[in-house]
């Protein structure tokens, strides 16, 4: 941390760069870049009248993930200082889980997840990708175009999660109106968290009336003894966090592929692999843009900024990410195919510290699994709109396509030589 700023202390100069207005989701970088002319710490809004310090210096950033004396993921005192109504609550509110918990408490609610989640072995997963894929291919594959975004990214998670935690394929539009309201933090997000709650709590209801061979059974019968409301929470936060930012991840690639005719008749014929693009999605269109929201514990100096406790800190993984089209990484954090690595992390959209990401590979598999049958299937896939005109969700904290047109030739699942049906 640095010393005391005076003419930065509560940003007495600087306008709150805007987060929740129509022009952020079309643009981020150029608010970005506004925040960065600020210095590490920025000042922003996240909703109107709800203000927030952004981080979008790595340094500072790390700083901010590592150190649990000076910084918490409480947002109680914050809560009582903002209206009911407030858009960004559904997303904000604390919660008994272990997005919302430090210290002993984050550690047993993240043993848990991290137990169920070991419990679910690579090749399983893979064949539940296999089979979300082979039902969607049956649904588009003869009609000869699709929106990727509707028609493939969000039912695909959907199908995959709702089979993980022990739910029909038919439930899968609850879950993405619900959530799909509650990330965008409009009009409508008080609407979505009440809807995504009441799925979750019929689901929990369902699961301690007859346990089965999924997630939230093996949840409800940990040894670490977690309360009804408690495993209802934690569920709460792994299906909307499994959701939504791996739908965005599994989109922003495929956009980024498909933009990309060079990477496209690369990636299709096995020259390059999906993981490129992964992370080059990482890098530039990180899906969860501001969401490692903090809280100083006490009002403190910090990178010239003078931090008060209540206010939300937020690390900026958008911010921190490079802009569009652009890419600095060293010679030694690329593949031989001129990528980046993929263990290079220094987007740090997982996170970093104690709350990292818990199923970081989880996600890689279903992502890439996903796109590699995809594109087996599909290898014409031929967008319809230019990237550049692409329209993007509203909303604060994420980094969400609206819709990814493509025409391709028709095919039938009985048809397919790629294998999807295995």
């Amino acid at each position: 941390m640095t010393a005391r700023t005076p003419d930065r202390i509560e940003f007495a100069r600087s306008v709150p760069v805007r987060l929740w207005e129509d022009g952020f989701a079309p643009d981020p970088q150029r608010y970005y870049a506004a925040l960065r002319a600020q210095g590490p710490v920025g000042w922003a809004e996240l909703a109107p009248g709800i203000p927030a310090y952004v981080v979008t210096d790595r340094r500072a950033a790390l700083d901010v993930l590592h150190d649990q004396e000076t910084f918490s993921h409480d947002p109680r005192a914050w809560e009582a200082t903002v209206p009911d109504d407030a858009p960004v609550l559904g997303m904000m509110r604390w919660r008994p889980n272990a997005l919302f918990a430090d210290g002993p408490a984050h550690l047993r609610y993240r043993a848990t997840l991290i137990d169920v989640f070991d419990l679910v072995e690579p090749h399983d997963l893979r064949g539940r990708v296999h089979r979300a894929v082979r039902l969607l291919a049956e649904r588009m594959g003869p009609r000869g175009e699709a929106d990727l975004v509707a028609d493939f990214a969000r039912p695909l998670l959907a199908l995959v999660l709702n089979d993980l935690f022990g739910l029909p394929d038919s439930q899968g539009e609850r879950l993405n109106e619900g959530l799909g309201k509650m990330m965008e933090g409009g009009a409508q997000a008080a609407e979505g968290e009440a809807q995504y709650a009441q799925y979750v709590l019929e689901l929990i209801a369902a699961k301690a009336e007859k346990p089965g061979d999924d997630l939230p059974s093996r949840l409800l019968e940990h040894p670490a003894g977690l309360t009804r409301e408690e495993v209802t929470w934690q569920v709460f936060l792994t299906l909307g966090a499994g959701y939504e930012p791996t739908a965005n991840l599994l989109s922003n690639t495929l956009s980024r592929v498909l933009g990309n005719p060079a990477y496209y008749s690369t990636l299709t014929s096995g020259a390059r692999p999906v993981m490129d693009a992964v992370v080059e999605v990482l890098h530039h269109e990180t899906p969860l843009a501001n969401y490692g929201i903090y809280y100083a514990r006490r009002p403190v100096a910090f990178h010239g900024v003078w931090l008060r406790d209540a206010v939300p800190v937020v690390v900026s993984y958008g911010a921190l990410g490079l802009p569009h089209g652009t890419d600095g990484a060293p010679a030694g954090e690329r593949t031989a195919s001129g990528g980046r690595h993929p263990h290079d992390a220094s987007h740090l959209s997982w996170g970093a510290g104690p709350h990292a990401c818990p199923v970081k590979q989880h996600t890689l598999l279903l992502v890439t699994e996903a796109i590699e049958r995809l594109t087996q299937w599909l290898p014409d896939l031929d967008p319809v709109v230019p990237r550049d005109r692409l329209a993007w969700r509203p909303g604060p904290f994420h980094r969400s396509l609206t819709a990814l047109p493509v025409r391709f030739s028709p095919r039938s699942p009985a048809s397919d030589p790629s294998g999807v049906r295995s």
